[in-house]
Order: C-alpha cells, then sequence, then structure tokens
C-alpha cells in the first residue's frame, strides 16, 4: 500500500505550522490567542486623543481602570519603544513619533482615501462646508481624511480626529448594521443615555433617505448629513458627512440637495449589489 503523502516542510526539513484562518476584524477577548497585556497597553495609548496634550499615570490609570502599577510598567514599555515621550519635569507622558510610522502607514494604504477624495473636494468647494471620511475604530469614528470648503469655517477638523457615536457621522455607522449587530455594539460602547431615541430617529431616516442628520445637536449652530458604504476597494465600511453652520446648510438643504449628493458620491464608491 502507497504511504500517505507526508506534510509540507519548510527548506531545512521542519514543519510548517498550519495557518488558521481569521475573519477580518472578528475576534473573542475571551480567546487564549487573545494578548492582554497588548489591549491593556493599547487602551493606554487610545487615551491619547487629539487635544490631550499629556498625561500622568494616575489619570492614565483613571480613565483605563487599570492600576497604577499595571499603567507603570505599561507607559515604561511604550516610552522605551518610542510610542510615549515622558516629560522629567511634570512626570507626564505625550504620544512619541513612533505612533506616527504606524498612523501614516495606515493613512497612505487606504486606497479609498484616493478614491474618495476628488468627490470629497467637489462636494465642499461647490458648498463651501467640511466634508469627512470616517470608519469605525472600536469605540469612536476616525476621520481618515477631510476637506474643508472654505477658511471661514471656525471648526476645521483634520484626519485623526476622533467623534463619538452619538455624532451624525457615528449614528449613521450604527444605523447602517443589521439590527442584531448595532443592538450588541451598543450595549458595549460608552454611549450617552439619549442614546436609544437618537438611534429610533437616525434609523428612521436612513430608512428613507439613506442618510443620518445632525440639526445643531452636536454643536450648536452645526448642521451635517453623513451617508455609510463599503468601499469598493474592498476595505470596510465607511462614512461620509457633509457638515457646516445652518447658514450654508439648513435642514432643508440638508435633507434634499446634500443628501441627494452625498448618495450619488456613495453610489460611486460602494461594492456593487451581491
Amino acid at each position: 500500500m502507497q504511504s500517505a503523502t507526508p506534510p509540507a516542510q519548510s527548506p531545512t526539513g521542519a514543519r510548517r505550522p498550519a495557518r488558521r484562518k481569521r475573519a477580518p476584524g472578528k475576534g473573542d477577548p475571551s480567546s487564549p490567542d487573545f494578548v492582554d497585556a497588548l489591549a491593556r497597553g493599547l487602551n493606554v495609548m487610545r487615551c491619547f486623543t487629539p487635544g490631550v496634550k499629556s498625561l500622568g499615570n494616575l489619570e492614565l490609570a483613571e480613565q483605563t481602570g487599570l492600576a497604577k502599577s499595571t499603567v507603570s510598567r505599561i507607559v515604561y514599555t511604550l516610552t522605551t519603544l518610542g510610542y510615549l515621550r515622558y516629560d522629567s519635569e511634570t512626570g507626564r507622558y505625550s504620544p512619541g513619533y513612533g505612533i506616527l510610522a504606524l498612523g501614516f502607514g495606515c493613512l497612505a494604504s487606504l486606497e479609498v482615501r484616493q478614491v474618495a477624495r476628488p468627490l470629497m473636494e467637489e462636494l465642499a468647494q461647490s458648498t463651501g462646508a467640511a466634508v469627512a471620511l470616517g470608519v469605525f475604530d472600536g469605540q469612536s469614528m476616525t476621520y481618515i481624511d477631510a476637506v474643508h470648503g472654505s477658511s471661514a469655517l471656525y471648526l476645521r477638523l483634520p484626519a485623526g480626529y476622533r467623534v463619538a457615536m452619538n455624532s451624525t457621522m457615528g449614528r449613521t455607522y450604527l444605523a447602517s448594521l443589521p439590527q442584531d449587530q448595532r443592538v450588541a455594539l451598543l450595549r458595549d460602547l460608552d454611549v450617552p443615555e439619549s442614546m436609544p431615541s437618537i438611534m429610533d430617529k437616525a434609523c428612521k431616516d436612513f430608512a428613507e433617505s439613506g442618510c443620518c442628520f445632525g440639526i445643531g445637536d452636536w454643536q450648536p449652530g452645526i448642521n451635517a448629513a453623513a451617508a455609510s458604504f463599503s468601499a469598493i476597494t474592498g476595505e470596510g465600511i465607511f462614512v461620509l458627512s457633509c457638515g457646516g453652520p445652518e447658514s450654508i446648510l439648513p435642514e432643508q438643504r440638508l435633507r434634499t440637495e446634500i443628501c441627494a449628493r452625498l448618495a450619488a458620491m456613495v453610489g460611486k464608491l460602494s461594492l456593487p449589489p451581491p
């Protein structure tokens, strides 16, 4: 009888380890493959949101819920690797230059930015509004690109800015999810008590028009509309928003002209239906 074919071997004769397939973006924190120490380190890094220049050990412990001794070891490691900088005079930490390579590397590799940019520029220039492209980062929505149609806009939010899930962009992402996924995600997110009523209205708007709207409820006098799409590049779900002062984006204009233009944009950026 012919013997069975032996397992594939590397050039050195050692057996290759079997490759385990994982769905992208999926995982279980209770899995033995989940590295708790790495997760804690990333949670510390997430505390340095835009506008936060520096944080001390106590602040980091309060924000992450970790023990101060654990935070001390994490920040020592991150500082050693160049992801944090330590100021010996203040005893506080700030983001290190090592994270620039990670952030810019991610942005540079996103094809959806290159595809969406001309459409965003056209909308921003013709309306004088701010047009942003965002993605869900696990806790909030992060801008991966932004175009400002007018120098007069006082609210100029750059790439890397994070907005909460009750923002127009956040509620649009949530409204685009199947109901069971949306409910499960909302259980895990830190959202205001008013979120159920916010999402009821957002889901109704999304079902009727494909857009969600924020009418002065994020910043007084600032209105916005947003639409989501599954990128033609295969990189996941993204949200396009168009926002600005009520003087240029009154609610009626958002619900008609801007909504229609966003729908046309996401139509060009979306994967074709199966």
